[in-house]
This record gives structure tokens, sequence and C-alpha cells, in this order.
């Protein structure tokens, strides 16, 4: 604007010999322009700043709509929860704590989904507000996507993965799972990886996206299964009548109370062999309970069993002072086949006669 003024009144800036300083009536005429240019332009700018004010506000107003509307429903669904903890139903689902923890998973994903979605509109409006031409913007993103899509799929495919995995709650930290690649306790479950502690204490890292298929061993309930072999001419009555008061008293005692869901069931004969037979026993158990369950009836029914005089195969051990009967026949040799004069063997252990004289 200054050269301008100076440009008005005649000299030019950069001529030292001829340069004078600005009359009052330059400047005047100056200033005059400038408030004539704002005057044709400030509705210009003030639609701009209105606008721009207007996109702002509305983004802000509707992204806490939006994330309060998320948080009320993740509420709900801990109340839905609460609701049935404690019951039939409730056993057999999560507990309270895992749902409050998977549903605050899924409500900080959501509530960052939103937040970008309804943040990068009004970036892009607020570009357009200025006459800015989006069309080379959005292709250049477009194909940078495209680029990062082919070099980073496995991160997306990983990172979908685990989204799906939370929303669906396919297991959760504490559950026993077999994920194919690794099994083990869950430690940490995240958008890309899944932490597993193994049986000997080792840590797994999976990629959600490497899990084809996943087996929970902490949900619902287990089944905890027992193979009893008695010998073949047992009282399969006696058997049965044992095994069922085993059982019961099993089903009486704490803790085992809490962890058995069912009666322990009599499934009956499971194989019938020369010198065995197999009785199969069953009961519902708590999930990941299973192993423990399992131990414990085998050794109530082996004390049982020595009570009840029902012998295993192999028999009972000797009891102290209890001799075997000697089999009368222990010193007895076995018959030689060298006995019988008129036996093969006799007959080719014999000396050859030699023939007789024919020289005379």
């Amino acid at each position: 604007m200054f050269l301008s003024v100076l440009s008005a009144a005649g000299t030019d800036p950069d001529d030292k010999s001829t340069s004078k300083p600005p009359t009052f009536e330059d400047a005047q005429e100056s200033a005059t322009n400038a408030a004539s240019w704002v005057e044709q332009n400030w509705s210009t700018w003030l639609g701009i700043g209105l606008r721009i004010m207007l996109i702002v506000a509305i983004a802000v107003v509707l992204r806490v709509i939006v994330r309060r509307a998320i948080t009320k429903l993740i509420d709900r669904m801990n109340r839905t929860a609460q609701a049935v903890d404690g019951t039939a139903l409730g056993g057999l689902l999560v507990n309270v704590e895992r749902r409050r923890q998977r549903s605050q998973a899924i409500g900080s994903v959501l509530r960052s989904v939103a937040s970008f979605l309804i943040l990068g509109t009004a970036a892009l409006m607020i570009l357009g507000t200025f006459d800015i031409n989006l069309a080379p913007l959005l292709a250049s993103a477009g194909v940078a996507g495209v680029a990062i899509g082919f070099g980073a799929r496995n991160l997306v495919t990983d990172f979908l993965s685990g989204v799906f995995m939370i929303l669906e709650d396919q297991y959760g930290v504490g559950d026993s799972i077999d994920a194919g690649v690794a099994s083990g306790e869950v430690i940490e479950v995240g958008l890309r990886v899944t932490k597993l502690r193994g049986d000997n204490g080792e840590i797994w890292y999976v990629r959600n996206g490497e899990v084809k298929r996943i087996g929970n061993l902490s949900q619902g309930w287990s089944t905890a299964g027992v193979d009893v072999t008695v010998r073949p001419d047992e009282d399969l009555e006696k058997v049965k009548e044992t095994l069922t008061a085993v059982g019961e008293t099993m089903a009486k005692d704490e803790p085992w109370n809490e962890r058995l869901w069912g009666p322990v069931e009599i499934l009956g004969l499971d194989s019938v062999l020369l010198d065995s037979m197999v009785v199969r026993v069953s009961a519902k158990t708590m999930p990941g309970k299973s192993l423990g369950v399992e131990r414990e009836l085998r050794w109530r029914i082996k004390r049982a069993f020595d009570e009840a005089g029902i012998r295993i195969v192999g028999g009972l051990p000797l009891q102290p002072g209890e001799e075997t009967a000697a089999d009368p026949s222990a010193g007895v040799a076995a018959p030689s086949a060298y006995a019988s004069a008129t036996s093969p063997q006799s007959l080719a252990a014999s000396p050859i006669t030699p023939p007789p004289n024919l020289s005379k």
C-alpha cells in the first residue's frame, strides 16, 4: 500500500535522486482506496468467517452428542450385565467385570472413529469455504490410501480382526483359549496382537489376523470325563452303586459343590474286552475346572473301590501277612520229547546202525 501511495504521487521509490516525502493528499487518497477495498470485500470476509464458525460449532455439538450417545449405550450394556449377574443365566455368561472391560474397549473404539469422521469432514468443509479445489487433494489422498493399503494390508487385517474379536466377545483377559498357532491363558487383548501365557510360562504374541479359529475353554461350561477300568468278572450293579455314591458325596463337599454344575453321571460301558471293561463317568463343571474335577474323581473312585473290594485291572495289591497259594505244578519239569523211544526226536538222535558186511 505504501508503494501504491508513492506511485500515485508520481515518484519512484528506487530513484533516490528524485524521491520526496509523500504529501498529505497522497496519504489521504491511499487511505480512501484502502477503505473502499475493505468496504467492497468485508461482506465476503464476514460470510466466510460466519460459515467457518458455523461448521466448527456444528462439528463440536455433533461430536459431543455422538460421544454421549455412545457412553449411554455402554452404560446400558453394563446395567444389563449387572441385572443377570448371580442368576442361572449369568453363570453361563461372562461376568460383570469382563463385560465392563469389553464395553469400555468398544466405547473407546466407537468414540475414536466418530471423532475422526466428524472432525475430518469439518476440516474438508472449512477448506471448501476458501474456494480451494479439493479434487486434487482427495485424489492424492485416495492414491496414498491405496498405496498404504497395499503396503500395510497385514496391519489393516490385524486391526479389523481385533475390532471384530472385541465386538463379538470371542475371548477376554483370563480366558484359556486355543488359537491354533498357540494356546494358553489370555493376559492382554489388543487391536493388533493378543498375548497368551503358555502352560510352561512362555508368552505368545499372536497377531489377530493370523487367527483362523479360536477354541475358548473358559466360556459356558466344561466336561470332566473319567474312564474306570475294572476286571470283566466284577458285578456291574455294585460298580454302579459305588460310583453313584462317590458322585453324590463329591457334589456335597466344598469346593466341589460350586465347581460341579451337574450331577456325576455314569454313562455306561465304554468298552468290553477279554481282560477288562471300561465304565465311563462324566460331569458338567465350571469353565476351566474340568481337569481338577477329573483328578478328584479318580482319587475318590480309587478309595471307594478299595473299600468295596472292587478289583481294577491287575487286581488288588497284597495285604501285609497275606501269601499267595503255591502252584503244585511249579516244581514239576516239563515232559521231554526224548522220554519216548518212538518219538521223532529220539529216532533222530539214535546212532546209525552200520550196514552188514557183504564181503565173504
